[in-house]
């Protein structure tokens, strides 16, 4: 016997997320209901000997999606493996894919898939019941033999390892059950994350801790090569499940700057980019021969204070620096009219966004009496690490550095600028290096949990895999975040969301700034091109029509 209440508000909960994330969602599938199987493939557009060349400013870190949180990994690993479900096109609205019905409990703890017969992994090895039972043993089970990494996504999602996930079992060939600890409202809409796609055993054993660099998944594309900081190639699955990719050849190649990677895309020797400069916007416009991408805006731009260091542990110190910085001047100079100031974690097209926040506002003045109160009349020295290349949420990310040092010299602040490479500068700001740094989020599932929990909750203040590189932790707010998790009922979690920003913003363990819209710019022979709000997008139905 179903508790009809529970499902019910599920269903509405998840059909508002979807709706509110400014992802343009249409309808919601019903987590509770089973779903009707579809095939939605052999569409015959498989042939052809057609490329695409897709310019990016930096190499993927790794390519096991379980033991990636980068965008440009995730961009690659989407394209060779599936998950259980999957997003529609143009939002975070869940729908089948290796799975293709499902059922949960009565007490939202129990969840039953019925999984895709007949598809093979790009090894020629089974998709079943035993391959979903191996990937779930392999992330939640840090004893499991092939557990190599740190497996950041699931420890952000679940709560650590095994976190709210109790056991995953076989229950026939083609049918998994898994049981949580717990109601978890956002779990479907999670399981849909890259993060959690399935890879093969067989190729998992066999590669061992090199798995990474040789993926084997499901998906519409198979991993042939990869030159480090050059160039990723994958080819067509030509028996994928799905709808096969229009295109035999897709290649991500690296080019760090984003101007030059602009001047190759008007050369015609790639067919699409990211990180373009927001001041070429206008030259894409004017181009017939080019054509410009907005990716929805599901992303923040922040940055982040290390409270675990002097003088970051004084929240005088973080609420003048909130003060400090000129925020519409960083969006006017370096953004190009594509983003909004920030004032909260969470993007104002998600639900859950507390307008009622008043932001800290530009004062330089406000700002020396809060240094002064806190104890640096004279101000201090520090560091501030800035990323190497364009982010979605930060496109030139140097630039807003030099000009954040410029605002806090203006109180008494020296900010020395620190680069790293992309792979080293995530590791190192996990790891707690940085004094102040710049980093971004793009939303993975639609839901206020994967900001705020993700990237604020103390859980995820861990050395080594942190989310939350500000090493912010309020038991408060742990407080908040996991009943929100717990809850089904949706205007209860909007409530506690709203909550939770209030001592966020209270606390300033961040400072938030901008809200982007990124821009892509492509040849206009590229078809098909639907950017997806949470940062990548399958590409098996883009098309080149030279």
């Amino acid at each position: 016997m179903r508790k009809k209440g529970f499902l019910l508000t599920l269903v509405l909960l998840l059909a508002l997320a979807t709706a509110l994330a400014g992802c343009g969602a249409r309808e919601t599938a019903a987590p509770n209901q089973s779903q009707p199987a579809t095939t939605d493939g052999g569409s015959g557009n498989a042939g052809g000997d057609k490329t695409l060349v897709f310019g990016r400013g930096s190499d993927a870190v790794g390519l096991d999606p379980a033991n990636v949180t980068d965008g440009e990994s995730i961009r690659v690993t989407h394209q060779i493996f599936d998950t259980l479900v999957q997003y529609n096109e143009e939002d975070t609205t869940v729908k089948p894919a290796l799975a293709t019905e499902w059922n949960v409990s009565e007490d939202g703890k129990v969840w039953t898939f019925k999984l895709r017969e007949g598809v093979k992994f790009h090894d020629g090895t089974d998709f079943n019941a035993d391959a979903v039972v191996f990937n779930f043993q392999r992330w939640m089970d840090k004893n499991h033999p092939y557990h190599h990494g740190d497996f950041e996504y699931y420890g952000y999602m679940f709560g650590g390892f095994p976190g709210i996930i109790q056991k995953v079992e076989k229950t026939g060939p083609y049918e998994v059950k898994i049981t949580l600890k717990e109601p978890n409202a956002p779990f479907l809409q999670t399981l849909a994350m890259p993060a959690f796609a399935i890879a093969s055993p067989a190729a998992i054993k066999k590669y061992g801790k090199d798995f990474f660099k040789n993926p084997v998944g499901t998906g519409p594309f198979i991993f042939k090569e990869w030159k480090k900081d050059d160039r990723i190639v994958l080819e067509r699955n030509d028996n994928y499940w799905g709808e096969k990719a229009k295109i035999k050849t897709l290649i991500f190649r690296v080019i760090p700057d984003n101007a030059a990677r602009f001047l190759e895309l008007q050369a015609g020797t790639i067919d699409i980019m990211d990180g373009l400069n927001p001041e070429d916007v206008p030259n894409v416009k004017n181009n017939p021969d080019l054509q410009l991408i907005l990716r929805p805006s599901m992303n923040v731009g922040y940055l982040a204070m290390n409270m675990d260091k002097k003088p970051f542990d004084n929240p005088k110190v973080r609420q003048a620096i909130n003060h400090a910085i000129n925020k519409q001047a960083l969006i006017d100079a370096f953004y190009g009219g594509l983003a909004k100031p920030a004032k909260n974690p969470l993007p104002p097209t998600l639900w859950g966004y507390n307008d009622e926040i008043q932001d800290y506002e530009y004062n330089p003045e406000k700002a020396k009496a809060l240094l002064a109160e806190a104890g640096y009349p004279n101000g201090f020295k520090t560091t501030l690490w800035a990323m190497p290349n364009p982010r979605p949420y930060m496109p030139q990310p140097q630039q807003i550095a030099q000009a954040i040092a410029a605002d806090l010299a203006k109180v008494g602040i020296e900010a020395k600028i620190v680069s790293y490479e992309w792979g080293t500068y995530l590791e190192k700001t996990k790891n707690g290096e940085h004094d102040m740094a710049l980093l971004g989020w793009t939303g993975d599932n639609g839901d206020p949990d994967n900001f705020l929990y993700v990237l604020l909750d103390k859980d995820n203040a861990v050395k080594g895999s942190a989310g939350n590189i500000s090493f912010y932790r309020s038991d408060e707010l742990h407080a908040l975040l996991i009943q929100a998790q717990r809850e089904t009922d949706q205007k209860k979690r909007e409530e506690l969301y709203k909550k939770a920003q209030e001592i966020i913003h209270r606390d300033a363990p961040w400072v938030p700034l901008a809200h982007a819209t990124p821009p892509l710019a492509a040849r206009a022979y590229v078809k098909n091109y639907v950017p997806h709000p949470t940062g990548s997008e399958p590409l098996n139905k883009v098309d080149v029509q030279k």
